[in-house]
């Protein structure tokens, strides 16, 4: 398809329709790829698939922005530790895209979807982690170290699979590094939008995008990015570990799904 092309109305009214659900899914706990990619898939079968993950970028990049830019008013996100995870991120997510040629996929899911389920099961059986933040060696090399430490290893997975990344991010900053789910979810946008533009530019210069539908879902994108932005703010880390956990949930039957199929 031609990047300034646009297939029939209803195809596109309901890729905006889960455009706008990934963005809010995505702003409060991550994971919106969940929804936006396999639709983007599904209503474009003849599409290259290179050309669908670089409109899936775009859509998401703005998203992003626009929950970024929520969260910084009312729970801003901790630059400090962002900042190395997400150098740490690129960096592996540009090693795990190396790798995905040569390492087959099956190797990994089944790692991937247990570690899911631990980390499911865990959040679960904890109800108090996350509500209050109890940070970990902040302002202590440590702390950034073990920061940039997670964002190679999450960035390798995003570079190499993909789904959860949002997720994973998340659960380290929450489970290790101490912070609310609030302040976490605020915190893993910017590692998210930084890795999202990375991305985006990979894709653009070699001509991977659907630009002006890609743009169109990343209106809807960031609309439901704000809503969800702002839903969080008001309902507290609670709100957040509630979806975390239903997005999660569905991470792992899909991959289970795919795993078993």
């Amino acid at each position: 398809m031609d990047a300034a092309a646009l297939p029939d109305l209803s195809t596109v009214l309901l890729l905006c329709a889960a455009a706008a659900m990934a963005g809010w899914v995505d702003a409060v706990s991550g994971g919106g790829g969940l929804l936006q990619l396999p639709a983007l898939l599904l209503a474009l079968p003849d599409v290259a698939a290179v050309q669908v993950l670089g409109t899936n970028k775009l859509s998401a990049v703005l998203g992003t922005t626009a929950a970024t830019a929520t969260y910084s008013r009312k729970a801003p996100p901790d630059v400090r530790t962002a900042l190395p995870m997400l150098v740490a991120a690129v960096i592996g997510s540009a090693a795990g895209a190396a790798t995905a040629s040569s390492l087959p996929e099956d190797v990994f899911r089944p790692v991937i979807v247990a570690l899911l389920v631990v980390v499911w099961v865990w959040t679960l059986l904890r109800p108090q982690m996350g509500r209050t933040q109890q940070l970990r060696w902040h302002g202590r090399n440590r702390h950034y170290v073990v920061a940039a430490f997670a964002g190679l290893v999450i960035g390798f997975y995003d570079g190499l699979l993909g789904p959860g990344t949002g997720s994973f991010l998340l659960i380290v900053l929450v489970a290790v590094l101490g912070y609310s789910f609030l302040n976490a979810s605020s915190t893993a946008k910017v590692v998210n939008l930084g890795t999202n533009l990375a991305a985006i530019v990979v894709f653009g210069l070699t001509g991977s995008v659907l630009w002006v539908l890609g743009l169109l879902m990343g209106v809807c994108n960031a609309a439901g990015a704000f809503v969800g932005a702002r839903m969080a703010i008001r309902r507290g880390s609670e709100f957040v570990r509630l979806v975390f956990l239903s997005v999660v949930g569905v991470l792992i039957l899909r991959l289970g799904w795919d795993l078993l199929g």
